[in-house]
């Protein structure tokens, strides 16, 4: 189950020949037939921000929606004023077929960045995409395998509320880093919610999920996360409950991401406690899982503590304050730095499972916070080094 849990949603996913792959669904569409059009969004802060980025925060401004057209193959970035027509082209023709107008269509790309679309096979694929839709599961997977590029799978989410329902899907695999990552992601609801309180919502549960994740160090031109509200169960849900299944959603969404990073071989678990502030506790353990020498002797299977603390020395002193000499890692429940030092062998480490938990105390104060990344092995380089959509 995927965007089509939520009811008064319908979608499609299908091959418009805009992807390398031949026969590769590469392009998926998301129709919200009301009663309400609530939307919220969020996106890249990548100061090259693809076209589609720059259309659809326009689009989204308002709080309202009524589709999201998706397609892969291809990321439309930095392909200037004929990119950004492409964009509104695309809107056009979905707008026309839906029944409404183009500033009420959001557009989504991920794919090569650099190129612009064969937009006559984006524009076939839209009526395709609209002759298919459908609001069974079937749609809502064909939508999410329609997303992915250097994914290995789908990533969807489907939850329950009291009287409602939340469903999503996310593509992501690489180019995945902090302040979102190298994702578009559709989120669906049926409560009765409005934009206001579906924007809140969602800034409060991407700055928990996806903007705490890090695969490679590398942002994304095309990071899009909406979430859209059609009203068709009628409920208007306790908002404590309706935020806290927001965040639940994200949370599953961005943790695909990681057990599917591009050839990890583990998922890596990093905790800083004890920390003066929040920010600094997260400030600390993005330093952590920035470090490619602690992912590569992960991928290594070598619990070496060594670049784990160095990598936190480089936090500032005002943005973290800390006393060195205080600080404990534990890895996989075994300590193996000891106040700033040597602690038990770290041999004793089973490396085995695939989630390594890298678990940090600064014994400086009450707040804490948690990052995930991944391994970088071999075959990250083979895939990044061979990629083309």
């Amino acid at each position: 189950m995927s965007v089509t849990f939520a009811k008064g949603f319908s979608a499609a996913g299908v091959a418009a020949g805009i992807s390398s792959i031949e026969g590769k669904k590469d392009l998926a569409l998301v129709v919200n037939q009301g009663p309400l059009d609530s939307a919220a969004g969020v996106f890249t802060f990548n100061r090259f921000c693809a076209a589609p980025v720059q259309w659809s925060r326009k689009t989204v401004a308002d709080g309202h929606i009524k589709a999201v057209i998706l397609n892969s193959g291809g990321a439309n970035a930095c392909t200037g004023q004929a990119g950004y027509e492409q964009s509104a082209a695309t809107a056009k023709k979905v707008a026309e077929l839906v029944g409404t107008q183009p500033d009420e269509i959001a557009v989504c790309s991920t794919g090569l960045i650099g190129e612009l679309l064969p937009l006559d096979h984006v524009l076939s694929g839209v009526e395709s995409a609209y002759a298919a839709l459908s609001d069974d599961d079937q749609a809502g997977s064909d939508a999410s395998h329609a997303i992915m590029t250097t994914d290995t799978k789908p990533k969807t989410v489907s939850l329950e509320g009291d009287g409602y329902r939340i469903g999503g899907m996310v593509k992501g695999s690489g180019m995945i880093a902090p302040q979102l990552a190298t994702m578009l992601c559709v989120i669906t609801t049926d409560a009765a919610v409005g934009a206001g309180q579906l924007q809140a919502a969602l800034n409060a549960a991407v700055d928990h999920s996806f903007n705490r994740i890090d695969v490679d160090g590398c942002m994304s031109t095309n990071d899009t996360v909406l979430l859209l509200a059609s009203g068709a169960s009628g409920v208007e849900p306790d908002p404590d409950e309706f935020n806290a299944l927001v965040a639940k959603a994200c949370a599953s969404l961005a943790r695909q991401i990681i057990g599917d990073g591009e050839g990890a071989s583990h998922d890596v678990r990093i905790t800083v406690t004890g920390a003066t502030t929040e920010s600094a506790a997260l400030a600390c353990a993005r330093a952590v899982a920035a470090s490619n020498l602690l992912k590569c002797a992960i991928a290594g299977n070598d619990p070496n503590w060594g670049r784990i603390v160095s990598s936190l020395g480089t936090v500032p002193v005002e943005e973290a304050p800390y006393d060195s000499q205080k600080v404990t890692v534990d890895v996989n429940g075994v300590r193996i730095c000891e106040n700033g030092g040597a602690g038990r062998d770290r041999s004793e480490v089973d490396m085995t499972p695939r989630e390594v938990h890298i678990d940090i105390d600064l014994n400086a104060g009450d707040e804490q916070a948690t990052v995930w990344t991944d391994d970088l092995t071999h075959e990250y380089v083979h895939i990044n080094a061979d990629y083309e959509s």
